[in-house]
This record gives C-alpha cells, sequence and structure tokens, in this order.
C-alpha cells in the first residue's frame, strides 16, 4: 500500500450513479416504455404491496405537483405489439393506415395511406392494436409473482 495520500487508489471504484435513471431505465426493453410514455396498468399498480403503493403515489403526486403549469391531456392507451404486415385483419391494417387489395393475379396487395404498395409486406412489421393482456383495473388485485431473489 501507497504511502501517498494522494496516490491513485488501486481498488476500482463502482460507476458513479447516473444523473438519468429514469431515461436509462426506459431506453433498455422496458415493457410499457415507448420513445415518448412509460404506461403503468392500473390494475398491476393497484396490486402491488402497500408499501409501493405508497411510495408511488407520493412520487405521482410529486410529478403532478412540479408540472401542473401544464395542459394534460387525457390519455388513450392502445395496447399495441410489432406484428408483420401481412398477419393484421382488416380492422387492424385500417388502424394503421394500409389497407389489402387483390391484385390482377388475385393475390394481396398491401398499400399505405398514400395508395402506394407495400414491396416487402410479408417482411414489414408494424405496430398494430392487439387485445391487452394486462387485466383491467376492475378485475381487483392481481398477484405478483415472487422476485427471483425472494423465492
Amino acid at each position: 500500500m501507497s504511502s501517498d495520500p494522494f496516490a491513485p487508489s488501486s481498488s476500482t471504484a463502482p460507476p458513479p450513479a447516473s444523473s438519468t435513471p429514469v431515461r436509462d431505465y426506459a431506453d433498455r426493453p422496458c415493457p410499457g416504455a415507448s420513445t415518448d410514455y412509460l404506461v403503468v396498468p392500473r390494475s398491476l399498480a393497484q396490486s402491488m404491496p402497500l408499501r409501493w403503493q405508497q411510495v408511488f403515489v407520493a412520487l405521482l403526486a410529486d410529478l403532478h405537483d412540479a408540472y401542473r403549469q401544464l395542459d394534460w391531456p387525457v390519455y388513450q392507451v392502445v395496447a399495441s405489439r410489432r406484428e408483420l404486415l401481412t398477419d393484421l385483419d382488416e380492422d387492424q391494417l385500417a388502424f394503421v393506415g394500409y389497407v389489402a387489395d387483390l391484385d390482377a393475379d388475385g393475390g394481396l396487395i398491401f398499400r399505405d395511406a398514400a395508395e402506394q404498395p407495400i414491396p416487402d409486406a410479408h417482411a414489414t412489421r408494424v405496430l398494430a392494436p392487439v387485445t391487452d393482456p394486462i387485466p383491467p383495473a376492475s378485475a381487483g388485485r392481481i398477484e405478483p409473482r415472487p422476485a427471483d431473489d425472494r423465492v
């Protein structure tokens, strides 16, 4: 061990804590995260242990208080997944702005909102509405699985 108090330490220090932890977390593959939003299903939030709910509500209250000057809209969340264009039904196609027509040979041709054909529709994925797999808040408590480190 060096007697010089100003000599660099030989042990490796942990990396500094991030100054953008929410962005860091949401930039990874994260359920409910998109480029602009974090969605927390109400049924799951209401099913968290009481202490978690208390902390969560306090954080939400702080967020809403800090940004109360903004004109908050009412949000409508649509459960969606990246699906192959060719796997979508008529309603899903319409929702995402595509149509499927028969070409001169009787095959399906997919067109975008500008009526332009999609050249490789069998390999094109779009964000399409799907049935929400998360139960609604009216379903009551949804039992979480135990954490891996507590099993």
